[in-house]
């Protein structure tokens, strides 16, 4: 009950534009490495495989690493309450641009409706799959995780191509030093239009 207190505190003070940030530069690898270190064991509990897609660049982001850690996290529990056994979640990173870098986490759930993905980030929403579940989440942290990414100048969103697809969450984020982060420097992060 303290933790969704807190959530709802956190989505308040983003909306207000109130949200604290301790900012550094963040190697983007080892932020996806440590978040998907620490879920490895949740994830191999329940079956689904966790694959990560090495980041071989030194991409940097200009992030809070508690809060970024924290919306990594509850992207990955969300992926892996909506994926079965035996299904897998991946995290991936590409350039777009010379600016901005996407991180996606694709699951093989149930995907999402059209009307679902024009709702699944907004506060206390539940798709019909997490209400029938015992272990359906409150609703908030993907609104949490969204007012998180966009308090550090990105976006997040959810992609699906329909009922039993899965789903992807794509964080949008600048790059620490787009001229240092560049595609060019560094050809092994894949760069998208």
């Amino acid at each position: 009950m303290t933790r969704l207190i807190e959530d709802i505190d956190d989505v308040s003070r983003a909306q207000e534009d109130r949200i604290d940030l301790d900012s550094a530069e963040q190697p983007l690898g080892e932020l996806i490495h440590t978040t998907a270190t620490a879920a490895q064991e949740t994830f191999a509990t329940k079956g689904v495989r966790l694959q990560v897609v090495p980041v071989t660049s030194p991409v940097s982001v200009l992030v809070d690493r508690q809060r970024f850690g924290q919306v990594m996290s509850n992207l990955l529990a969300n992926a892996l309450r909506h994926t079965p056994a035996g299904g897998q979640v991946t995290i991936s990173a590409r350039q777009q641009g010379s600016g901005t870098v996407l991180i996606d986490i694709a699951d093989a759930g149930e995907g999402l409706t059209r009307d679902q993905m024009g709702h699944i980030i907004e506060r206390f929403y539940r798709g019909d799959a997490a209400r029938n579940r015992d272990n359906g989440g409150s609703g908030i942290s993907l609104t949490t995780s969204r007012a998180s990414i966009e308090a550090h100048g990105g976006t997040l969103t959810a992609t699906s191509a329909g009922p039993d697809t899965g789903t992807i969450l794509t964080i949008r984020l600048p790059l620490a030093c787009p001229s240092r982060s560049s595609s060019d420097a560094h050809p092994s992060l894949s760069r998208t239009r």
